[in-house]
């Protein structure tokens, strides 16, 4: 090839460009950020609205509804849910991986003022969103607390100087205060002394309301000089509101203190958090979609030392857990495996070589290639985390393999006599087509991961252009940088392992056994088509995963108590699971919340110690699993978070499985009597559901003649409901950094039981008082905790495990079955989260091998211009996968994600020693040789670069395959499948391919004997 000769004979211009490339490389490198894995999240957005006291129907019908139905006209909106439970909604809106969160963001905001007008004016928090998404942990967990000081005083400075400095950092999406205790004044009225006074609720909420005010007064401007104005009309504490005047009785004033009690408390008494047994607040800290965890996490760090110096020392603060310790740690362990790869890459080729310098012009290829890649990764914006190292690792085996096949041939032509000089040019010029047919046919195989749509898509999309950025760079360094420096270095008598004893045997084995299978073709045909049934059958037998769980050291906990049990109840429950779950060996520290995300719910963040002081994290969940359901009352579920969060619901299990259904009633029977079902499966655990509409609640059922007759309003009868029960904010007491609350509400002991109702009394239009029982029927029922929708539609979410053994595959089609088979055709249903992708991923993955192989075919066609070598080429593919999958199934390990790219990398791998025994046999039989001779020759001449390509090409896999470090066991599939499968195919293609090249030979010469004999000689024309 004349551009490698120009390389050659211009060692100058050769050396500077080269050195060029590891320049910017290194540069590249340094500028590049450090993450766990490329930016995968779907854009997504969360938006909370409030209206105190609003039941879930209220709040579903005249919050959610008129806000979903302006969200669904937003372009690229992917999935849409809700969650409506007691005064609250919270709508999350996950988009098109490509919408820029941005533009969404923009959007979102002009749907909700047009649904403005349409939402209920007593709102009490208007609609407002984040950046982020429910589902997704925090990458940050902060625990604060403090002996000498109340926690509300503790929640100032947390919130004041704490959740404001960090919400300030680049990336940060939300900062939640778990356990939140503000402070407020809390007025607590007995309905006897209002009742004795002939006071309605209502009149004191009216009066403290007026009596604590804080309004612009104006200035005095006099001749000289301007005063501002100043008044007392702002109360601050609770013994300030004692002594105001409600009213008058008798000439007498009814103070406040004579109607309850007044005390300083908190805003939420049904929130709370412990670290380990001690109360505490914890700082959650959630990023934004897209950015990266070790760069905030370093940014929040170097401000905690000014946030504690805002402080009182009495204030302790903790990091209870830190994400981005278990990155870096996993980031570096894939940067060892890449070093400990290429430090084995470089031991074998010098086992074949035994030459210093050939093993030198090989091995320098592989940092030039590696690193030039480097320049690739910075110009895309990609980062340098575990799948595009993984990927950078992985091609160790790859780049140094046009090299080896360019120093053998080199040194073929030296075994023949000719000078370096001469030996390199045509030694280039001979193999230099052989190099570039299999380094465009390995990089075409990653070619269509590029083009993948969905999750999977963008997780391999860094891998797919990391490794063939890497195979293309290899292949130009291998045409222009080590025919040089071979044409340099190497002298007339150099030889490569000339005199090795061991390969000459193995040598001479193999070349007994080809004769064995060439002289009996048809028998090795027969076992190839064995293997390829095999292969099938292992395809459909093998479990089908997708993404492996990685070990983080930290398992979440999320509890779900009997539907209406009171605060103190659940308190009671929880604070039990502390020193359970403190007895395992392998957890290190706890966080308690309760609350969480609904009233007789919580959370369990459980820390684990370092992974070599412990067992593994699944271990750990299934040693606890027991001991934390053996509390009665509370069901507690265990998971290890995903470090990919797909979708926007919290999960409670590997599996959320959705139920849908305009017909709400249809929908929750169909969906209690599923659940049953669900539970009697032997595959599944921790079933459990959102469908909570058997919470205990009172309805008030107003006889409107009566009240009518009475002149009671409707309206005053909930206002007056409401003020009693309902925690009503009824003022607001402004401060400098903050502002408080003031809560009215009756005393404890009047809101214990049903019987409390009929002590309240309403104020009439005409100023009667009327008891409540009076002019309603009072009574229990069963109502929802929450209203759920997807879509627009009302649902149902299931959330489960599988029982260790079982494969997502099996999971996924058991439940599928089951839906059918019990579910009214009414209800829809769909996976959501990891399953729902799980779902549509292994389809596509198929349909990846597929176009792969034909993209491959379509390119080595247009190579070799035939259309039967390129099946010569592929013929070993079958026994490759055969290999993978049965490694993988001796390990016990899933058909999943990692697993499946392990797959589609043998299909280069194999295939390159094909062509290498294709490509010589296709010029040898041009000088006249049979295609039997000529395949031998092939097969034989070609042995040993085959041999050291593919031991370099396992020796890359090992270290990822040994399963070593952080995350390490997570990424082992791809290591074992590309092992395995080489280990298997090195045997099989050795033999296959030049057997299978001697048929596919003999069919195009019959195929050319056809055309030739319809083609009609000069006589006959």
């Amino acid at each position: 090839m004349q551009i490698t000769e120009l390389f050659i004979k211009r060692p100058v211009m050769t050396t500077l460009t080269m050195l060029g490339l590891l320049f910017f490389g290194v540069i590249s490198y340094l500028n590049m950020p450090v993450s766990y894995l490329p930016a995968v999240e779907f854009p997504t957005i969360q938006v909370s609205a409030s209206m105190a006291g609003a039941n879930p129907k209220t709040m579903a019908s005249s919050v959610a509804s008129p806000l979903e139905r302006e969200f669904s006209s937003i372009a690229g909106l992917q999935s849409m849910s809700s969650i409506n439970s007691l005064g609250s909604t919270s709508i999350t809106l996950q988009f098109d991986l490509d919408r820029n969160i941005d533009g969404a963001a923009l959007d979102v905001q002009s749907a909700i003022s047009r649904a403005a007008s349409d939402l209920p004016d007593e709102i009490t928090d208007p609609p407002s969103f984040q950046k982020t998404n429910p589902a997704d942990n925090p990458i940050l967990y902060i625990s604060i607390r403090s002996d000498g000081l109340p926690l509300s005083s503790v929640n100032d400075y947390a919130k004041t100087f704490l959740t404001q400095t960090i919400s300030t950092i680049q990336g940060v999406a939300q900062v939640i205060i778990y356990g939140e205790k503000q402070y407020a004044v809390r007025i607590r009225l007995d309905p006897r002394e209002l009742a004795s006074r002939q006071l309605g609720i209502d009149e004191v909420k009216d009066a403290v309301a007026a009596a604590n005010v804080d309004l612009p007064l104006g200035t005095l401007e006099g001749t000289e000089q301007s005063l501002m104005v100043e008044a007392n009309g702002q109360l601050n504490a609770a013994d300030q509101y004692d002594d105001i005047i409600v009213t008058y009785k008798n000439g007498q004033p009814v103070r406040l203190s004579d109607l309850g009690l007044i005390e300083d408390g908190v805003k939420d008494e049904r929130f709370s958090s412990w670290h380990n047994d001690k109360k505490s607040l914890t700082i959650a800290v959630k990023r934004q979609p897209g950015t990266n965890t070790i760069q905030i996490v370093d940014d929040i760090r170097k401000k905690l030392p000014w946030i504690s110096s805002q402080m009182p020392a009495s204030i302790d603060m903790t990091i209870i857990h830190d994400q981005s310790i278990f990155i870096q740690e996993s980031v570096d362990d894939v940067k060892f495996t890449l070093e400990l790869a290429i430090a084995l890459v470089i031991m074998v080729v010098f086992v074949f070589l035994k030459n210093l310098a050939s093993t030198f012009i090989a091995s320098i290829a592989i940092p030039f290639s590696i690193v030039a890649t480097f320049v690739v990764m910075h110009a895309f914006d990609f980062t340098l985390d575990t799948f595009s190292l993984m990927a950078l690792t992985l091609s160790v085996g790859f780049v140094v393999d046009d090299a080896i096949v360019m120093i053998e041939n080199i040194v073929r032509h030296l075994e023949m006599g000719k000078p370096p000089m001469q030996a390199a040019t045509d030694g280039a010029r001979e193999i230099g087509f052989t190099i570039i047919s299999m380094t465009l046919s390995l990089a075409i195989v990653f070619i269509p991961i590029l083009f993948m749509a969905g999750i999977i898509g963008r997780v391999l999309h860094e891998f797919a252009m990391t490794i063939t950025s890497a195979i293309l760079v290899s292949g130009v360094v291998s045409l222009s940088l080590t025919p040089m420096l071979g044409s340099r270095l190497l002298k007339t008598k150099s030889r490569i392992a000339e005199s090795d004893a061991v390969f000459d045997r193995i040598m001479g084995w193999y070349k007994t056994s080809l004769h064995f299978c060439i002289r009996h073709r048809a028998a090795t045909m027969f076992a190839s088509v064995l293997l390829f049934l095999a292969t099938a059958a292992a395809f459909y037998v093998i479990p089908k995963g997708f993404l492996p769980s990685d070990d983080e050291g930290i398992i979440m906990g999320f509890t779900q108590a009997r539907q209406g049990i009171s605060y103190k109840a659940i308190e009671r429950h929880q604070k039990a699971l502390i020193p359970i779950i403190a007895k395992n060996p392998g957890v290190k520290e706890q966080i308690q919340i309760i609350g969480v995300p609904l009233s007789n719910q919580g959370m369990i963040v459980a820390v684990l110690k370092d992974p070599k002081e412990r067992e593994k994290l699944d271990d750990i969940i299934q040693e606890l699993m027991g001991p934390v359901n053996s509390i009665p009352g509370l069901a507690t579920f265990l998971v290890n978070p995903p470090m990919i969060q797909i979708g926007g619901k919290q999960a409670k299990g590997d599996y959320l499985f959705t139920l849908l259904s305009p017909d709400s009633e249809t929908l929750y029977k169909a969906a209690a009597e599923f659940n049953t079902t669900l539970m009697k499966q032997p595959q599944l655990t921790g079933v459990t559901s959102d469908l909570q509409i058997n919470t205990p609640q009172v309805e008030v059922v107003i006889n409107r003649d009566l009240a009518g007759s009475m002149n009671v309003s409707a309206n005053a009868v909930e206002n007056a409901l409401f003020t009693a029960y309902g925690e009503r904010q009824i003022s607001t007491i402004y401060e400098v950094t903050d502002e408080y609350k003031v809560i009215m509400q009756l005393k404890p002991e009047f809101q214990k039981n049903i019987d409390a109702l009929c002590m309240l009394y309403v104020r009439s239009d005409t100023g009667n008082l009327v008891r409540l029982d009076a002019l309603a029927e009072i009574r229990e029922i069963a109502g929802p905790v929450t209203i759920n929708h997807t879509g627009q539609l009302e649902s149902v979410t299931f959330s489960f495990n599988g029982k260790p053994g079982t494969s997502m595959g099996e999971i996924t089609q058991t439940v599928s079955q089951l839906a059918a088979d019990h579910l009214p055709a009414t209800v829809s249903t769909t996976f959501e989260g990891t399953a729902g992708s799980f779902a549509e991923s292994m389809n596509s993955l198929y349909f990846l091998l597929f176009i792969a192989i034909i993209a491959i075919y379509i390119l080595l066609g247009c190579l070799y211009e035939s259309f039967i070598h390129p099946l010569t080429i592929l013929s070993g593919l079958p026994s490759a996968a055969f290999g993978g999958l049965v490694t993988l199934m001796v390990f016990q390990c899933d058909l999943d994600l990692y697993g499946m790219v392990g797959i589609i990398m043998l299909i280069g791998i194999v295939k390159k020693n094909s062509i290498m025994v294709v490509d010589f046999a296709i010029e040898a039989e041009k000088t006249g040789i049979s295609s039997l001779e000529a395949a031998f020759q092939g097969a034989t001449i070609r042995f040993r670069p085959i041999l050291m390509t593919t031991l370099a090409a396992i020796m890359g896999a090992l270290p990822i395959a040994l399963g070593i470090g952080a995350g390490a066991e997570s990424r082992r599939p791809l290591g074992l499948a590309v092992v395995g499968g080489l280990v298997f195919s090195q045997v099989v293609t050795l033999y296959l391919t030049p057997v299978f090249y001697t048929y596919m030979d003999d069919f195009q010469t019959w195929i050319n004997a056809k055309r030739e004999s319809r083609v009609p000689s000069e006589n006959e024309l």
